[in-house]
């Protein structure tokens, strides 16, 4: 049970800490409005020079391998939906790292969310 536990953390909290990082990167970078090859290759290299891009990858990398232990002990009907806690810490995120607005829907959305979570974790037993 603490070995999934942990896995559990890890995927929520590093994997959606990495999507907020290199959104914060993106964000820095600007928006992609050229996709001819060439200014594609630019957006990247100047992607690859922001060091939120390189944190981001690699809080993902362990999320994704996180993901994987956690497939490995338990069933994939239960990691699936649990794992959709991580709107809710993106939505947080989202509002206090990023200083996005979110809206009271949005707010009662993730409210939902988490219930769902909740019943997958109480039908797990």
């Amino acid at each position: 049970m603490l070995r999934e536990l942990i896995f559990y953390v890890l995927i929520i909290v590093p994997g959606t800490g990495g999507e907020l990082c290199v959104t914060r990167a993106m964000k820095a970078i600007g928006e992609v409005t050229d996709f001819r090859p060439m200014a594609l290759l630019r957006v990247i290299a100047r992607a690859m020079r922001n060091g939120w891009m390189w944190i981001g990858i690699l809080f993902m990398t362990i999320g994704f391998f996180a993901l994987l232990g956690m497939l490995s002990v338990a069933n994939v009907s239960f990691v699936i939906p649990a794992t959709a806690l991580s709107y809710a810490v993106g939505t947080l995120g989202g509002k206090f790292f990023l200083g996005e607005r979110v809206s009271r829907q949005r707010w009662v959305g993730v409210l939902l969310v988490c219930i769902g979570v909740s019943l997958v974790f109480i039908g797990k037993g």
